[in-house]
């Protein structure tokens, strides 16, 4: 069965970090370019980052340029999302995706919020 399982969201301060996993199962994503994207309350979902199937092609949306670095490992299956920088819009619930062709897959998505 082909699963994205995301992990590492939770409750941070203005100016914290943290570190979003997303591992794939039932498939390799080493054939897939990987995104990551957010959903906040009442808004679209949105594309945060995106990397390519090798790893040499990174980008992002202009709001967390600079302050978000993604990453893969294709031994261990998953991707990663380092945020830095925090803000409180950033607060929103965060998901993965696996794309390649017509193929596409999502994470369920795991919840950040951004909060003093």
């Amino acid at each position: 069965q082909v699963q994205l399982v995301e992990s590492g969201g939770g409750l941070v301060q203005p100016g914290g970090s943290l570190r979003l996993s997303c591992v794939g199962s039932g498939f390799n994503i080493r054939d897939y370019t990987m995104s990551w994207y957010r959903q906040a309350p009442e808004k679209e979902r949105e594309l945060v980052a995106t990397i390519s199937s090798v790893g040499s092609i990174r980008n992002y949306a202009d709001s967390v340029k600079g302050r978000f670095t993604i990453s893969r490992d294709n031994v261990k299956n998953t991707v990663y999302v380092q945020m830095n920088s925090l803000k409180s819009e950033d607060t929103a619930v965060y998901y993965c995706k696996a794309h390649r062709s017509i193929d596409e897959y999502w994470g369920q998505g795991t919840q950040v919020t951004v909060s003093s």
